[in-house]
């Protein structure tokens, strides 16, 4: 299943804040996109490796450097598989309330 990858990835505070940082649509490189956030280049092939394997980044060679691209597909794929959670979450409570109306009306 392809949502436990990404919510596995999205567990990492390092990638959540690559994934954020490349939220507004436009690639960056590694260098970019690993600034400021305490990790060698090694560790950021790491992390990136882990976005690449659930398929919410996409890498591509630019000279020297590497270009780190969001694939919204797959973000697109986690939240409906979330919005599908809230909506049997929805029903269930509206059956609950219900339930609790109908019992408490006698």
């Amino acid at each position: 299943m392809i949502e436990a990858e990404i919510y596995k990835a999205l567990g990492d505070p390092v990638r959540l804040q690559m994934v954020m940082r490349l939220a507004n649509g436009s690639p960056c490189t590694i260098s970019q996109l690993t600034q400021d956030l305490g990790i060698t280049r090694q560790g950021a092939r790491k992390q990136l490796q882990v976005l690449v394997d659930a398929k919410m980044v996409q890498l591509s060679s630019q000279g020297r450097e590497t270009r780190v691209d969001l694939d919204i597909a797959t973000l697109q794929q986690a939240h409906r598989f979330i919005a599908e959670l809230e909506r049997r979450w929805d029903q269930r409570l509206a059956a609950l309330k219900s339930f609790v109306e109908t019992e408490f009306e006698h």
